[in-house]
């Protein structure tokens, strides 16, 4: 864990509402990580890295398993319970609000150019993130090529996430798995 910053539960609430309220309409492991790594500076790259990785292998929304992670590393149950609640709250009545907007205004052609503009954006956020973890990697090959397959095995190949995480899961765990130094 990253020595001298510990951030106490509200520090939590407000960092997984910044993260949240920053990213509306995509690219909320983007945002994360710079509020978490770069800004604040809870965690190292590695460490957020590992913890996304982990967050993505459990079902539901990485995001959301991202807070409850970093929230429980630092707090355990009530640092889960803040970072979860700061995520989710105020985001999801924000969403309930523009949800009752858009029911009454979706066929206004400028709400349609809106929406296009927001996938653009939250398609360059992904792409971003993308580049980011791929440089922690970039003198890893094997990590590379693990990416690489698994990119053309859901691109070209159209194999669903489950079978290759059923695959390529194991495959990266016993690769990396620590290994006791022969003397």
């Amino acid at each position: 864990m990253t020595e001298g910053v510990h951030p106490t539960r509200l520090q939590l609430f407000l960092g997984m509402q910044q993260v949240a309220l920053s990213s509306f309409g995509g690219g909320l492991s983007a945002w994360s990580e710079r509020i978490v790594v770069e800004d604040r500076q809870w965690m190292s790259k590695e460490e957020f890295i590992t913890g996304l990785t982990v967050a993505r292998l459990f079902p539901g929304p990485n995001q959301i398993n991202m807070a409850v992670y970093i929230g429980s590393r630092f707090h355990g149950l009530a640092g889960a319970i803040a970072a979860l609640c700061g995520i989710l709250l105020l985001p999801f009545s924000l969403l309930l609000l523009l949800g009752l907007g858009y029911f009454y205004l979706h066929e206004t052609l400028a709400v349609d150019r809106v929406l296009a503009g927001v996938i653009t954006a939250s398609a360059g956020m992904a792409l971003s993130m993308g580049f980011k973890i791929a440089g922690a990697y970039n003198r890893d090959p094997v990590a590379l090529l693990l990416a690489a397959c698994s990119f053309i095995a859901m691109s070209v190949f159209h194999v669903r996430l489950v079978p290759l995480v059923l695959i390529a899961g194991p495959l990266a765990m016993a690769w990396y798995w620590p290994r006791t130094e022969q003397r």
